[in-house]
């Protein structure tokens, strides 16, 4: 058989997911080597799902015209026109993204969590910070920060103020990790057993840890972690899962490679 022929064999993508790509100017090899994923992979899927923490941070939609969230924006679009569904889950770092960011990008808002069926698979989509229970001043914060008032309240703030609130917030989370331990910082198995149960999904898939991994559990359960990316570091990583026709689940580093 030709490499031609074998490769028409192959059963097609049908989705892609990432999550924790955390893209800042500050981060050009990151940046590059999203874009690339976005142009050399995501372009040919049928649907793309970002779920969560694409952004380091995301102060609100008014934000777009920024050069460096307008080149991100112009490149999830270009995905998007090409035929591919994007779809988006917030992160704990971009739970502020909103209507005008989704029309512009070209991405449908999901709520967390979502189901989706591929090939008579019942999947779950998450972001995984609402699994961290264990973390009880996070999900303090967590339920604050969801709340329609305080995101309508803190909105209404000058864009730089927001800007600077999140500076703030953002160093302090980086002082209080220093004092959790990883397991505080993880999912909770009971937390996820309950999502299993609630969804009667047979596969998981979430980022937010930055620990990844495939978990098998009995009676034919899984749950895939998604990798968070740090291509500019001396050891660069990322990555992505994809699924395809069939329903079989492939991981994939940040150059493409199958893991």
């Amino acid at each position: 058989m030709s490499s031609s022929a074998a490769s028409k064999a192959q059963p097609e993508t049908v989705a892609l997911f990432v999550s924790d790509v955390h893209l800042q100017a500050s981060l050009p090899r990151t940046t590059k080597a999203f874009f690339k994923f976005l142009r050399q992979h995501a372009r040919y899927a049928k649907q793309l799902y970002l779920l969560g923490d694409l952004f380091e941070y995301w102060a609100g939609d008014d934000d777009i015209d920024d050069p460096y969230n307008k080149q991100v924006l112009q490149a999830i679009r270009q995905v998007s026109d090409a035929g591919v569904a994007v779809y988006w889950i917030a992160g704990n770092r971009d739970f502020l993204v909103g209507t005008q960011f989704a029309r512009d990008a070209g991405v449908t808002l999901l709520p967390d969590p979502f189901m989706i069926s591929i090939a008579g698979r019942q999947i779950a989509l998450a972001h995984g910070d609402a699994q961290c229970t264990d973390d009880v001043e996070y999900m303090a914060f967590r339920a604050k920060v969801r709340q329609q008032g305080w995101q309508q309240e803190f909105l209404a703030m000058p864009l730089m103020q927001r800007k600077a609130i999140i500076a703030n917030l953002r160093a302090g989370s980086r002082e209080a990790q220093r004092s959790k331990s990883c397991e505080i910082m993880d999912v909770n198995p009971e937390a996820i057993a309950s999502l299993f149960a609630a969804t009667g999904a047979s596969m998981l898939i979430h980022g937010h840890t930055h620990r990844p991994a495939c978990h098998q559990y009995e009676r034919d359960k899984i749950r895939y972690v998604l990798p968070d990316w740090d291509c500019d570091s001396e050891s660069p990583r990322g990555g992505w899962l994809a699924i395809d026709a069939t329903g079989a689940a492939s991981s994939h580093d940040v150059d493409g490679v199958q893991r």
